[in-house]
């Protein structure tokens, strides 16, 4: 375990499989004790919480978001468009990879070309993928 608690205090998991939100919640809280794991089942609800809308008004900005893209209603590549639309204020608190079960090499064409999207990650979320992630967007 590694804290990293200095260089953002939330991280938020869009993914509409309560079960995996629940495994990746246990894996992050074993690295970083400090920092609040926020799990949303819908991209809608993902962007809800980045705006800070309804009961996640005061709830703290995620520093990083991890986000499914084979999700019902709106899809990650979905969120993704919306998510461009946001204000730069929101857009520069956070840094987005994909968390997937794809090893569709198009899937990791597509999100190499969406300017919002930091890392592409296969599930399930390790320790080492996270670190991975922090050490690349926040050294």
């Amino acid at each position: 375990m590694r804290e990293q608690n200095d260089k953002f205090e939330c991280v938020l998991l869009i993914d509409d499989d309560e079960a995996t939100n629940f495994y990746h919640t246990i894996v992050l809280e074993e690295e970083c004790t400090s920092v609040h794991i926020q799990s949303v089942k819908s991209a809608k609800e993902g962007l809800e919480y980045l705006l800070g809308k309804g009961d996640f008004g005061n709830c703290p900005r995620p520093g990083i978001v991890f986000l499914d893209i084979n999700m019902p209603g709106m899809n990650g590549w979905e969120f993704l468009k919306e998510y461009d639309e946001l204000s730069k204020d929101i857009r520069d608190r956070a840094v987005i990879s994909i968390l997937t079960t794809s090893h569709n090499p198009d899937d990791r064409d597509r999100a190499a070309l969406i300017s919002s999207v930091k890392e592409f990650v296969n599930k399930p979320l390790t320790p080492e993928a996270f670190w991975k992630v922090v050490d690349e967007n926040f050294n």
